[in-house]
């Protein structure tokens, strides 16, 4: 494997940075997780808009141009001759003192791109659904971290996943500050209710499959909504499932103990999940 920092190549074993980058020391810098489907990378575009979001608002400045950024993440996917791939793409703050100012960082930002192979869930589970609950741990509040940035602060999570992992579950849904469902610790979250796929609107990352998702469903011709949610609406659910760029779509049929709908994976689920499975093979840039 190559790793690609700051536009050079280095062996996995000598892919290194400061210990004195405040993406280490603090978490300061942002990431995305990207795809590649037989050499086409999905919504490359919409991924790199999202990471140049997250590191304005961080106040972090890219020193290369988005299509110069879109040309590295392919040259790395050939350099490591990967046609199918989970892309890792990091902007840390830079080297700097031990403080956490970040006007006291005197190197530039620095950007690495990670290319490999990912299953971060058991693939039967995409046949048969998977059982998930709710944890403890809530989603930031919006005016404290905002969920919209995808920073490698990502501890809020981390934590909801551990509470996950001790209770025996891969997944787990997190709250918001008002008590209603914002989305999962890495993925966000469709329920079927009545025909109709809805989702939560507020306290969740605008994830770019759950995007994808929502214009395949109106495509389709299934109505899509954004809308509060509660736990108790996606217990009644007739259907359930969740979306990420690693996860991709992946059915849910058992929630804090209740059985989602029939208990097994419903027929607009496996509908999206066919659909997403199909423009992976013509929607993206090639390489």
């Amino acid at each position: 494997m190559k790793v690609y920092i700051n536009g050079k190549f280095f062996a996995k074993e000598d892919a290194k940075v400061s210990v004195f980058d405040h993406g280490l020391l603090y978490g300061d810098g942002a990431f995305e997780g990207i795809r590649s489907y037989n050499r086409l990378i999905f919504k490359l575009n919409e991924h790199v808009e999202r990471l140049y979001e997250t590191c304005h608002t961080l106040m972090i400045e890219i020193p290369m141009s988005k299509e110069d950024m879109g040309k590295a993440i392919a040259s790395t996917l050939l350099e490591n001759k990967l046609d199918n791939a989970y892309i890792r793409v990091i902007v840390t703050r830079g080297e700097g003192d031990l403080g956490l100012d970040p006007r006291k960082c005197y190197g530039k930002p620095g950007i690495i791109i990670i290319t490999d192979k990912i299953n971060l869930y058991a693939p039967e589970l995409y046949q048969k659904g998977m059982e998930i609950i709710t944890v403890p741990t809530v989603r930031n509040h919006a005016e404290a971290l905002n969920p919209q940035l995808k920073s490698l602060n990502y501890l809020n999570n981390i934590l909801a996943k551990i509470e996950a992992n001790t209770s025996g579950y891969s997944e787990a849904i997190m709250l918001d500050t008002h008590g209603n469902v914002a989305e999962c610790t890495g993925d966000n979250i469709f329920i079927v209710k009545k025909g109709k796929l809805l989702t939560p609107a507020q306290g969740r990352l605008r994830g770019i499959t759950r995007d994808a998702v929502m214009e395949l469903a109106t495509e389709n011709r299934i109505s899509v909504e954004e809308t509060t949610l509660t736990r108790h609406e996606i217990y009644n659910a007739q259907e359930c499932f969740l979306t990420g760029t690693a996860a991709e779509l992946i059915p849910v049929v058992k929630v804090d103990g209740r059985k989602i709908g029939a208990g097994t994976p419903g027929p607009i689920t496996k509908k999206m999940l066919d659909a997403f499975h199909e423009v992976t093979k013509k929607d993206g840039m090639k390489y």
